[in-house]
């Protein structure tokens, strides 16, 4: 259930892998799937198809219904960029365990950060392939939790296995379970580092409201360019670098 050496040292690749399994869905062009439809309504992005739904079933008009889930994926996408800015602020240096920021309320902020993330962008991709999106990100990341958790347990024993005990996993709590040890965050390295989500986090917040699928593609396109060219300035991690806010 661990992920490998490989998968983590690609993780990014095979996390871009996923979101462009997502977005392209390229079994819907097989012939045997929903044969009776185009392909242009086998691709309709998960937000229209959600829309009609809830027009159908008579809880919401279809405009209500297009303003709610766009604001939904506003709330991920902007909870997925926080806890992702906030984690990166706070990260430890390998020989430290990190404790301070968001790793008082949740061990692994920045694999929270990338689920919600993909539930919020999950509307802009075909149903199914929003599924396998959702399914495959949120199987990779546990199986990247839990080769870090044996990592961190290895590298620093009794206090690690106190932090665990005490923190959740995922689910953050409000209040704070382990003191602060006064560490100072570092917003602009963590902006650098995260700036893919605040993209597509703006991308979204900008020209959400004129529910152009084409233009939410190029600016998420854009803010993952941005990302790999910002991650040049970014301190190389040492090759066994793992925290519990990888």
């Amino acid at each position: 259930m661990h992920a490998t050496r490989f998968e983590h040292r690609f993780r990014l690749w095979i996390e871009c892998l996923i979101y462009a399994l997502g977005f392209i869905a390229p079994w819907t062009y097989l012939p045997f799937w929903n044969s009776g439809l185009t392909a242009q309504a086998n691709n309709e992005p998960a937000w229209l198809a959600l829309s009609t739904l809830l027009f159908r079933q008579g809880w919401l008009t279809y405009n209500t219904a297009v303003m709610a889930l766009l604001l939904v994926a506003l709330v991920f996408t902007a909870l997925g960029a926080g806890f992702r800015l906030w984690g990166a602020a706070y990260s430890a240096p390998p020989s430290a365990l990190a404790t301070d920021g968001p790793c008082r309320h949740t061990r692994n902020p920045l694999h929270l950060g990338l689920m919600l993330h993909t539930l919020g962008i999950a509307i802009l991709m075909p149903p199914s392939g929003a599924v396998v999106a959702i399914v495959l990100m949120c199987v990779f990341e546990v199986r990247l939790v839990l080769a870090e958790e044996t990592l961190l347990a290895a590298r620093f024993g009794e206090p690690y296995l106190a932090y665990k005990a005490a923190v959740p996993r995922f689910l953050p709590i409000p209040t704070p379970q382990v003191a602060s040890t006064g560490a100072a965050p570092h917003w602009l390295q963590a902006l650098l580092g995260q700036i893919y989500f605040v993209g597509a986090f703006l991308t979204l917040a900008i020209f959400g409201w004129g529910f152009d699928r084409t233009v939410f593609r190029q600016g998420l396109l854009i803010s993952l360019g941005v990302a790999i060219v910002a991650r040049a300035f970014l301190p190389k991690p040492a090759p066994e670098a793992a925290t519990n806010a990888a």
